[in-house]
């Protein structure tokens, strides 16, 4: 039996859930968001809220039971309230600008970095240093993010670089030097 599976999904005012077939659209405030359904699942609607049932009880069904619950769940909550990561640039002449559809980074490389930035996304940068990523589609957010991260990651010695905002870096100590190494001169 599966906690999360059976859970119903409570839809908000200004949701929208339509079946067509295999798949299921979401729209709300914030978008339209689109999922294929996989035939060992299915979707029944009752009243202001979802619920996702299995067919069978076989190995497949069982785990695709809550993986499309959170889906569809998460996809309830990002065309209500947007999904965000906030990234933070540390290093001396670190900084980011957002020019159109572009991010331009300049984190300490002898070119300026630039990414285009997908219609389903908003980009925003503060302070130079610091990126707020967010849109509807929480996978989506989270591997821009991912991939802004993957730039330029977190130094060990140092901690320079684009790290998530609250994320602890832990250091490692460099080298040091022997005592009475340099002082040979026997």
């Amino acid at each position: 039996m599966s906690r999360i599976g059976n859970t119903p999904i409570t839809i908000p005012v200004g949701v929208t859930v339509e079946k067509r077939g295999k798949a299921v659209s979401i729209s709300g405030p914030k978008g339209v968001l689109k999922i294929e359904l996989d035939p060992a699942v299915s979707l029944e609607m009752d009243g202001s809220s979802v619920i996702i049932k299995r067919k069978n009880d076989q190995k497949k069904a069982k785990a695709l039971h809550g993986l499309t619950r959170s889906l569809i769940s998460n996809m309830v909550i990002g065309v209500t309230n947007l999904w965000s990561k906030d990234l933070k640039l540390v290093g001396v002449g670190f900084r980011a600008q957002v020019a159109g559809d572009k991010l331009i980074l300049n984190v300490g490389f002898s070119h300026p970095v630039e990414i285009s930035i997908p219609k389903e996304v908003t980009v925003e940068v503060t302070d130079n240093t610091k990126i707020k990523v967010s849109g509807a589609d929480k996978q989506l957010v989270g591997q821009i993010a991912a991939n802004l991260k993957k730039i330029k990651p977190p130094d060990v010695y140092k901690g320079k670089g684009i790290r998530y905002e609250g994320e602890y870096i832990r250091k490692k100590v460099g080298k040091s030097a022997k005592v009475g190494a340099a002082v040979s001169g026997k």
